[in-house]
Formats: structure tokens, sequence, C-alpha cells
């Protein structure tokens, strides 16, 4: 394995994400820089859930499914477009990030990333199940940065 990185320049792991990147604010992704990625990766994935959805959502709730994303990237710049890439269905039922709205209490949201060693061409109907079933037995490294959000 790699010392694959996530960061943002927006959050330190573990901190308060901004509110402006919650779903009922600006409702765009943070920044975040990805570093190390290691030789013979050919595609990235990012997952981005909130695990602390299980009590009030009776799941883990996800935010934002990007698969084939470009491993030379370097940066996803706020608000990214993700034209190069493809995003699935998140669980508020639209393509695309879809930030933070913990009903209840803060939230702690996982912002994970993988290096896989080919292009998974998933159509933008898959969910989070099915990307994790194709990511099986492809995944060189992975990295996680966190980050809280409360209501």
């Amino acid at each position: 394995m790699s010392d694959l990185r996530l960061e943002s320049p927006a959050f330190e792991d573990g901190g308060r994400i901004p509110e402006r990147y919650g779903y009922t604010e600006d409702d765009v992704n943070p920044p975040l820089h990805v570093e190390n990625v290691p030789d013979g990766t050919v595609s990235l994935v990012l997952i981005v859930d909130d695990p602390d959805a299980m009590e009030p959502a009776g799941k883990i709730w996800d935010h934002w499914l990007v698969w084939d994303v470009d491993p030379d990237i370097g940066e996803i710049p706020e608000d990214w477009a993700a034209d190069d890439a493809t995003e699935g269905q998140n669980d508020y039922g639209e393509h695309g990030y879809g930030g933070p709205n913990p009903p209840d209490r803060e939230h702690t949201y996982r912002f994970r990333l993988y290096a896989l060693d080919e292009t998974l061409s998933l159509p933008t109907s898959t969910d989070k199940d099915d990307l994790e079933d194709a990511m099986m037995g492809q995944v060189l490294a992975n990295a996680r940065l966190e980050g809280t959000y409360a209501p």
C-alpha cells in the first residue's frame, strides 16, 4: 500500500466542515487535495457518506459517489463539475454531490478515496453497494478524510 492522502484546505481531518458545503446552504463540494497516488493507478473512486445517519435514516447515507476519476487530478476543486468522471446517485435521489444535512445532531462525514488498477465504466444508476462490489480486488490504496457538520 502507498501513502495515498486526501486532504481539504476547507477543514482539517476530524474538524468542522464549513456550513456553505451543506445541502441546505450552497451545496457545493469542498475542495480536496489528492497526494501520493500509487504507481499503476488507472482510476480513482471517491465515496462520501454519513455513518451517523444510521439511527435517524436507518442506513448509512450516501452523499457523493464518483468513479473513473483521472489519477493525475491532484486537486478536486470546490463545486467540481466532474466532467471527466462518472457520478452516481446519492441518497437524495440526485447525481453528484449532496452536502451534509444531519436531521438530529452533529454527524461525522467520511470522504473515502480509492486508487484502482482499472476503470469501472459503470452506469450513472450505480449505487454504493454496486460500486463497492465492482471495486473488489481492484484497490491499490485508500485514504480517508473525516469532517463534522451540525444542523
